[in-house]
């Protein structure tokens, strides 16, 4: 095993190496020009000029790019060029309301596709089954932007049970958490749906799979109820698939808050990339996107361990 977790981790940091050089390439062949852009159209080429040598955009790529990584490795990702303040404020910043919303609808994910999967499955080819998976199919079909629009509508204009957008941040006490969790439930609902119905039908596909092994017609001989087998003994040996999927889900939804971060209004991380692409800030699109990508890579990481802890049959070799 520790063999395995030192393969797994040169395998990470290599992934790392790798993405943070092709975001780089690509943000630095991107056109325009930073200083430009701050000084307005009218700005004259000497002070155009000037301001990008105190930026630190006329030195070599190759030397931007070390300067980058040495920031990287020691917290420092200096300043950003629209905001005037640290890039590792603002993405902290973001990530209070980021990282909540993400984690929230990885719950309501996870219980959704948990219990249409293992229910359509128990009902494999009656009417519960196949209306359970055109649910899902629908739910793949519709965008999540604009079914965050029909939330707002229904939410928050027809019954006002929730605001239409906007986060006045995670205050004190009970109460402060409750106004920030409920200022996070209709975003996060809107990211669920599709993620949901996905990983329903790979749970159900992962749940009749297992069905068919003799250890579960072993199980139903000595009297255990469907729901204990289903939920004790299939559900388990059938999370391997789901639990893959469930990683790249996860990270999906760190990315996927950018759309709807800006159609509620929410000063996420997915707000900040938005804005400072407008910008022409890559300093922080930059280290906004490397973020997501180490995220991407951390969390598979993750998800290879999880596999020996979920099934102890499994060797390091095979996974």
């Amino acid at each position: 095993m520790s063999l395995f977790l030192a393969k797994r981790f040169a395998t990470l940091v290599a992934t790392l190496i790798g993405a943070s050089v092709i975001v780089f390439l690509v943000l630095d062949i991107l056109p325009g020009n930073a200083a430009q852009i701050l000084l307005g159209p009218d700005a004259s080429p000497e002070a155009v000029a000037e301001l990008a040598a105190k930026l630190g955009l006329d030195l070599p790529a190759w030397t931007r790019y070390w300067q980058w990584i040495g920031g990287l490795l020691t917290g420092n990702l200096g300043d950003s060029h629209a905001y005037g303040s640290p890039v590792l404020d603002l993405i902290l910043e973001r990530l209070a309301l980021t990282m909540p919303l993400a984690i929230v609808a990885m719950l309501l994910t996870t219980v959704l596709a948990l219990i249409v999967g293992v229910t359509a499955a128990s009902r494999h080819n009656q009417l519960g089954d196949v209306g359970l998976m055109g649910l899902t199919q629908v739910g793949i079909a519709i965008p999540n932007f604009w079914f965050a629009i029909l939330l707002i509508l229904l939410f928050s204009v027809k019954l006002q049970w929730f605001s239409a957008g906007g986060f006045d941040g995670w205050g004190e006490g009970l109460d402060g958490l409750w106004q920030g969790l409920k200022a996070l439930v209709l975003p996060a609902l809107s990211l669920a749906v599709v993620q949901a119905a996905i990983l329903a039908r790979i749970t159900r596909s992962a749940v009749l799979e297992v069905m068919r092994e003799d250890f579960v017609r072993t199980a139903r001989a000595k009297g255990l109820k469907q729901r204990a087998v289903l939920w004790g003994h299939v559900l388990r040996n059938a999370l391997i698939p789901v639990v893959t999927v469930m990683g790249m889900q996860f990270a999906e939804l760190m990315a996927g808050t950018i759309v709807v971060e800006n159609v509620f209004y929410l000063p996420g991380l997915g707000r900040l990339i938005f804005q400072s692409i407008a910008n022409r800030d890559l300093i922080v699109v930059r280290n906004c996107v490397m973020l997501l990508a180490a995220m991407v890579v951390i969390v598979n990481f993750v998800v290879d361990l999880l596999y020996a802890v979920i099934d102890p049959r499994l060797k390091a070799s095979d996974i």
